[in-house]
């Protein structure tokens, strides 16, 4: 069973990437965001970043518990997911179907631990565009600039590259083929 996760900055092209590989590859699409707010893992609210607070180790632990019940079961189901704490509500379509993997849509899954993962897709994009893409968001000024120097300094590939993971970088600021993923 293959798991992948998809990362990168606000707006860089993370769950078009992933969705397409989902397709491709027969796995499960799973959004990290969706997990958030329905197993209540942010600590909070930052009213300057107009974001939640996400506590990244209790979403890493959610994660391991539905890759270990992915890989115990071979699908996923609307069950209680071992060492989660709460329920995960999945569309009916998933129910017994049978996955290759999952890939996991979050600027945060490259938390994860590198033993957990096999491949790492970091979603990059040319500065102008991924503006044009924030303001498209109606990201305030300062959420965008904190936006872009992350992506200018590269953060979430780097973070990737500390935590020992196997990345590829797929520039999305023109499209991108997914047929360039080998997983």
């Amino acid at each position: 069973m293959k798991v992948i996760c998809v990362t990168g900055t606000p707006a860089a092209g993370k769950t078009a990437i992933a969705k397409k590989l989902a397709l491709r590859y027969n796995l499960y699409y799973l959004d990290a965001n969706r997990i958030v707010n329905q197993c209540k893992l942010s600590s909070g609210y930052d009213r300057k970043r107009k974001a939640k607070i996400v506590d990244t180790n209790r979403l890493g632990r959610k994660l391991i518990g539905i890759i270990g019940f992915f890989k115990k079961c071979g699908h996923i189901g609307n069950a209680l997911m071992p060492k989660a704490g709460s329920a995960v509500k999945l569309k009916n379509n998933a129910i017994k179907k049978k996955y290759r993997g999952i890939v996991i849509d979050s600027h945060l899954s490259h938390y994860l631990p590198e033993k957990y993962v096999n491949l790492v897709v970091v979603a990059k994009c040319g500065i102008k565009k991924l503006c044009k893409r924030l303001e498209k968001r109606k990201y305030s000024q300062a959420k965008i600039r904190e936006n872009i120097q992350a992506e200018i300094f590269d953060i979430c590939r780097n973070e990737a590259l500390e935590r020992g993971h196997n990345i590829i970088v797929l520039d999305t600021t023109k499209g991108f083929d997914i047929i360039d993923v080998k997983i």
